[in-house]
C-alpha cells in the first residue's frame, strides 16, 4: 500500500482538528510501520507499505489569502503534525510549492480532464457561491490538482471522508482516460487510487455552541481547545463550557436536544475508544461537576504532552524549514519516474 494524504494549511489548530483528521494520519502512519513489520516477519520487504503526507499549500492559493497567514500557517501545521505523531522518518512529510512536480502533472492531465466533469464538482459550486463568474481559474481545476496529487507517486489508497468520494473518482477517471488514450492495460501509466475510509472522526461542537462546529473563526478562545493551550487553560475551557443543569442520562436517547452535553460526552468517548452507551455507562445519573473534571484531566493528559511539544516546535523555524525540505527531497524522488513517463506518453521532449 502507498497511501497519500493533503491537508489545507490552516492556523490557530484546535481539538476539532486533532480528532478529525490528524489523528488518523498517526494512526495510518502506524497501520503502514506494522504491515511493514510483518511483511519483513514473513520474509518479505519492510518497506513497502508507505505513507505520504503534504501541505497543500498551493491549493490554499485558489481562495483569496494574505501571503504571510499562509507561510505562517504551514510551518504551523507541520509543527501540529509533528507534535501529534507524525514522525518524518517514517512518513514523507513535505509541502507541494517544493514539488514542482504537482503542477506539472496537473498541466499534463488537463487535456485528459473534462470541462463536463469539473463542472460536475459540488465543492465548486459550494466555494464560488452565487458569483461563480468571479470565481478563479483555480478553484474550478483544483480537483485536477487533487488527481495529480495522488497519481504522481501511484498512490493504491486514498483517505477520503464523504465530501472527497466525488474528487477522487475523477482522479480514478482522468487515470483511466490517460491510461486508455495514451498507454496500455499491459503498462499503464497511472496506478488507479481506492478509496481508503479511516475510523470515523469524532464531529467535534463548540463549547460554547453545541449546535455549531468548533472553529478557528469564532470570536471567542473560550469556543475551542486550541493544540497550543497549556493544562490550566484546557481544564478552565472545560469547566467553563456550556451545559444544561441536567445529570447525564443512562442511555444515548437521554442526550438528544441537549447538543452540549452530546458534544462533550463525544469528545470524552473520542479520546478513550469508547461508544457513548459505554461513557453514559460510567457516569449516567452524574452532574456536570463531576463529567467536566473528569473530562478536562483526560484532555490534559492526552493532549498536554503534544501542546508542548507543538509550541516549542513552532519557535524552531529552521527545524521545521528541515523537515519539509527533507520531505520534498524524497517526494521529489518518487514522484520522477510517474512525471516522466506522462511526458514520455504525451509525446513531449523533456531535457
Amino acid at each position: 500500500m502507498r497511501v497519500v494524504s493533503g491537508i489545507q494549511p490552516t492556523g490557530n489548530l484546535h481539538l476539532g482538528n486533532y480528532l478529525g483528521a490528524i489523528r488518523n494520519w498517526v494512526r495510518m502512519q502506524d497501520e503502514m510501520e506494522d504491515a511493514n513489520r510483518a511483511q519483513a516477519a514473513a520474509g518479505g520487504s519492510a518497506q513497502g507499505n508507505q505513507c505520504l503526507f503534504f501541505l497543500a499549500d498551493l491549493h490554499a492559493i485558489s481562495m483569496p489569502h494574505v501571503p504571510a497567514e499562509l507561510r505562517a500557517a504551514t510551518l504551523e501545521m507541520v509543527a501540529a503534525l509533528v507534535a501529534c505523531g507524525i514522525d518524518p522518518d517514517r512518513s514523507v512529510l513535505f509541502n507541494q510549492a517544493q514539488v514542482p512536480a504537482h503542477s506539472e502533472l496537473q498541466w499534463l492531465l488537463s487535456g485528459t480532464a473534462r470541462m463536463g466533469w469539473l463542472s460536475r464538482m459540488t465543492q465548486f459550486k459550494d466555494k464560488s457561491g452565487k458569483n461563480r463568474e468571479g470565481a478563479s481559474i483555480a478553484l474550478f481545476t483544483y480537483p485536477v490538482l487533487q488527481a495529480a496529487d495522488v497519481l504522481l507517486y501511484q498512490a493504491t489508497h486514498v483517505p477520503v471522508g464523504e465530501d472527497q468520494k466525488q474528487h477522487l473518482e475523477l482522479a480514478r477517471d482522468i487515470a483511466q482516460k490517460f491510461n486508455n488514450d495514451f498507454a496500455s492495460d499491459e503498462d499503464p501509466v497511472f496506478t488507479l487510487p481506492e478509496p481508503y475510509i479511516p475510523p470515523e472522526a469524532a464531529r467535534i461542537m463548540s463549547l460554547r455552541d453545541g449546535t455549531a462546529k468548533m472553529s478557528k473563526s469564532d470570536p471567542s478562545d473560550m469556543s475551542r481547545i486550541n493544540l497550543s493551550d497549556d493544562a490550566d487553560t484546557m481544564m478552565k475551557k472545560v469547566k467553563k463550557a456550556k451545559t444544561d443543569p441536567e445529570p447525564l442520562p443512562s442511555e444515548a436517547a437521554g442526550l438528544e436536544g441537549r447538543p452540549e452535553a452530546k458534544n462533550l460526552v463525544a469528545i470524552y468517548a473520542a479520546f478513550t475508544g469508547q461508544d457513548i452507551e459505554g461513557v453514559l455507562g460510567e457516569f449516567g445519573g452524574a452532574g456536570f461537576g463531576t463529567f467536566k473534571p473528569a473530562l478536562g484531566e483526560l484532555l490534559v493528559e492526552t493532549l498536554a504532552p503534544m501542546a508542548a511539544r507543538f509550541n516549542e516546535l513552532k519557535a524552531d523555524r529552521e527545524s521545521l524549514d528541515a523537515i519539509l525540505a527533507r520531505g520534498a527531497a524524497r517526494a521529489r524522488e518518487i514522484a520522477g519516474p510517474t512525471l516522466s513517463r506522462a511526458y514520455q506518453a504525451l509525446g513531449l521532449i523533456r531535457g
